[in-house]
């Protein structure tokens, strides 16, 4: 699991961040959450807004965005809430990112079934690319995380990257699919396995077979 620490607040920080604030467009999509919870609950709102600024960062960086401390500090003041409230939703939460990252984060799981399945195998793999945990890789490409389940069991091993899932893999496919990225390509998601639709199993389903064309009726064979 990687550590989840914010970037110091440096002096190069607040010159790059320092008065940050949302575009227009962002503006009215945060207005639009905040719309959703009732009178007073609108600090509830505090995820889709940090998702929504950690997006525009990414936008702006060409990476897969991040959340300087000025940008927590930004929502914070968005939903008037402390600081300190923003940052115990941003430190508790894989999906936000404390720290720049890659044009790609590359988050490994390595949960037990991955682990069974070949997830030391797909880390190495990664590192042999360049990438390393935690840190941006030289190419500003790749930024490599390890963490935990993320519900993908019957298709182990897995990594997601940026916002898609990419399964049953192997070094080979894996490499397939970063090859894909670097070169500006959209590879595709989720099961890697030929012919294997989603997370089915393997060699097809031995049961319950006629509903795999239609909403078949079983109560009379019952």
């Amino acid at each position: 699991m990687a550590g989840r620490h914010i970037a110091p607040d440096t002096p190069e920080l607040r010159a790059r961040w320092d008065g940050w604030s949302f575009t227009d467009a962002n503006r009215e999509k945060a207005d639009w959450h905040i719309k959703k919870y009732p009178e007073g609950r609108q600090k509830s709102a505090v995820m889709p807004l940090l998702d929504l600024a950690q997006r525009q960062v990414g936008e702006e960086t060409g990476t897969q965005g991040w959340l300087p401390l000025p940008v927590m500090e930004y929502v914070a003041e968005y939903l008037s809430m402390p600081v300190i409230r923003v940052l115990e939703v941003a430190t508790f939460y894989m999906m936000y990112n404390l720290v720049p990252v890659g044009k790609f984060h590359v988050q490994v799981c390595g949960t037990t079934p991955c682990m069974l399945r070949g997830s030391d195998e797909i880390m190495a793999a990664c590192k042999k690319r360049g990438m390393d945990f935690g840190k941006v890789s030289d190419d500003g490409l790749w930024t490599l995380s390890e963490v935990e389940c993320m519900g993908n069991c019957a298709t182990a091993p897995m990594v997601q990257i940026n916002d898609d899932n990419y399964e049953d893999l192997n070094p080979q496919r894996l490499d397939v699919i970063l090859d894909a990225l670097a070169a500006g390509e959209q590879p595709k998601t989720g099961t890697q396995e030929p012919g294997r639709h989603t997370s089915e199993p393997a060699g097809g389903p031995t049961t319950l077979k006629e509903m795999v064309d239609a909403n078949h009726d079983y109560r009379g064979d019952w």
